[in-house]
């Protein structure tokens, strides 16, 4: 998922700093409030410019990074959840509201068997509510932010429920069972029928859901809520949930407070009572919390690496968090002024060759970063990745950038900008579309609030601006950038964006199965730049009905030399601060998972 990417993400400081570094939390407390001895209580802080601002488990677009996902795992228990913490991958039970899944020997059917669960309200979670929430995406689908065509829900060819705690799924093909479990039957959120069936708030409630138009005007009702913000602690709609949290209180600047649900009665309950989310505009204005005792699970930054046993010796441990995470910039192949220019692989491979990798990621990053070459996660042994992506093709060459371009009808202005000059689609012409007196001068919307990414995309301006590439960077906070750079078709006035960057924690979140479908699948729901390659979706298409990872090899090779986006450094998705007796954070990565967390005189 996004970063984020996301790609996915608080009070105001005590002391000298109080008051002064421009965060948005509610008030100053004393560092002794802090200890794990005075408080049953937990402050944490969530990354940079990200918060939540979408609470509905159903996920829509524009509201799809981690942040969200972190809220809504801890209100609604997921069907299976899937834990990728430190790139090791697996089920994660404990989190799951599925006991079981067991496929049929021809692998066309799954019996899911849930856990005894209840609402917060009582009443039992059963199949029906796995079966409302089907019929609200099926006929949805187009408004769900994780459709992607032939995938769910299309592959559902029939639902069944065995009895009230067991039902079937019968699909409509073979598929490989591993992409099946941590791919799409992870997406299914069982949510309460008995309690959401209904048109408005005043409307009684039914089985509305069982019709289409029916399940449209729920659907239209429960979305239409999540957009009020404002609501979300006081919504009747949002306390029916079974998660081992609830929410106590939101605030639109991103400070939320959880109540351990005191009803919950799965396999994960909570240990903390009160968890505080807390939201920071800036690096500054989050460590200097940390440095004021403020807060009990933070993060600081690689350039705050040589600082490490400063924050050592104020009572926090540090520690590096890697996620199953690919990072990059896409491209907007469908913007009307540079999309022509974009589609010409050797301008791709131009912009690729400029980008030093290896030098960002050791000096900018301080080490907390890893090149990265194509669509699947480096960094940890894998079987999916490919020698050619492993290798690099395009390593850092401004020379070769600048071959590429003259050799394709590009001549360098007088202000150092290349132009092309040659029009045509020959082999030393600019390309088809392209015309003639068209500046490689590229607009790119990045993710603020984070010093490395602000110098890192000062060194790639740089850098390209040496093979004759402007690089114009504006910067706005991630939820900001992933409103602002939508699909979209190119005589839609959102479609003005040209380069986007949402990775500053990482783009893009990856189940244990790492296929690309959702990012660079033709149709794909986060595919924001309408990157599309048959011969791509085509292996992705056997990735997922075959055992045999050879076709993801293939993929990984493909992608890493046809540059669907910028292949960027993967940064860990944090450099973890957390105070000495606080425990149970290690699955804490692109998610966080508050209810394993406990002070060490709890346990």
């Amino acid at each position: 998922m996004l970063s984020s990417g996301s790609v996915s993400a608080k009070s105001r400081l005590l002391l000298a700093v109080c008051g002064v570094v421009g965060v948005t939390l509610s008030g100053c407390s004393d560092p002794a409030e802090s200890s794990a001895e005075t408080k049953n209580s937990v402050s944490y802080a969530w990354p940079v410019s990200q918060t939540p601002n979408w609470i509905s488990p159903i996920s829509s677009a524009g509201h799809t990074s981690t942040i969200n996902a972190s809220l809504n795992q801890v209100l609604w228990t997921p069907l299976i959840e899937f834990n990728t913490s430190g790139g090791s991958m697996g089920w994660d039970k404990e989190a799951s509201l599925a006991k079981s899944v067991e496929f049929s020997p021809d692998g066309r059917v799954a019996t899911i068997t849930l856990k005894d669960m209840s609402w917060s309200d009582g009443v039992p979670v059963t199949s029906r509510d796995v079966e409302f929430w089907l019929n609200l995406i099926k006929a949805n689908k187009e408004n769900w932010a994780n459709y992607v065509d032939g995938r769910m829900p299309d592959i559902i060819k029939k639902f069944e429920a065995v009895n009230s705690s067991t039902f079937k799924l019968t699909f409509d093909d073979v598929y490989n069972q591993d992409w099946l479990k941590s791919n799409q039957l992870s997406f299914i959120q069982p949510i309460p029928q008995h309690a959401w069936d209904k048109k408005s708030d005043s409307g009684a409630v039914g089985n509305y859901d069982r019709t289409e138009s029916g399940a449209k005007k729920v659907f239209e009702y429960i979305q239409s809520e999540a957009k009020d913000m404002a609501s979300y602690d006081t919504n009747p709609l949002w306390k029916t949930t079974n998660g081992p949290y609830k929410i106590d209180t939101f605030t639109s600047s991103g400070k939320v407070v959880l109540a351990k649900n005191k009803k919950y009665d799965g396999t994960d309950a909570a240990h903390i009572e009160t968890v505080k989310l807390l939201p920071f505009t800036s690096v500054e204005a989050e460590q200097n919390a940390l440095r004021s005792g403020e807060l009990d699970y933070g993060y600081i930054t690689a350039s705050a690496m040589a600082q490490k046993e400063t924050f050592e010796a104020s009572g926090y441990k540090i520690t590096p968090k890697p996620g199953w995470s690919i990072t990059y910039m896409p491209y907007n192949f469908n913007n009307p002024k540079m999309g022509d220019v974009f589609s010409q692989l050797y301008v791709r491979q131009a912009i690729q060759h400029s980008i030093d990798q290896k030098s960002i990621s050791e000096v900018i990053w301080q080490g907390t970063a890893e090149p990265g070459y194509g669509p699947i996660p480096q960094g940890s042994d894998s079987p999916y990745l490919s020698e050619v992506q492993k290798n690099n093709p395009y390593p850092y060459s401004i020379d070769k950038a600048k071959k590429l371009l003259t050799s394709h009808g590009w001549k360098m202005g007088s202000d150092g900008v290349a132009v092309c000059s040659s029009v045509g689609t020959g082999e030393n012409e600019c390309g088809e579309g392209i015309e003639k007196g068209t500046r490689l001068e590229i607009k790119l919307l990045a993710q603020s609030g984070s010093t490395e990414t602000d110098n890192m995309m000062n060194e790639i301006r740089s850098s390209l601006s040496k093979a004759g590439i402007k690089l114009d960077v504006k910067s706005a906070p991630v939820n900001s950038v992933l409103s602002q750079t939508p699909r979209c078709k190119p005589s839609q006035k959102q479609c003005d964006w040209q380069l986007s960057f949402f990775g500053t924690s990482g783009s893009w979140y990856f189940p244990p199965y790492p296929t690309g479908e959702r990012i660079f699948g033709t149709d794909g729901p986060s595919n924001f730049g309408h990157y599309s390659n048959p011969k791509a979706d085509r292996l992705m298409q056997k990735a997922v009905s075959s055992k045999d990872s050879s076709a993801m090899v293939k993929y990984s090779a493909l992608l890493a030399k046809d540059l669907p986006v910028v292949w960027m450094p993967n940064p860990v998705y944090q450099v973890s601060a957390t105070r000495e007796g606080l425990k149970g954070t290690a699955a804490d990565v692109d998610e966080i998972y508050p209810q394993r967390w406990h002070w060490e005189t709890q346990k």
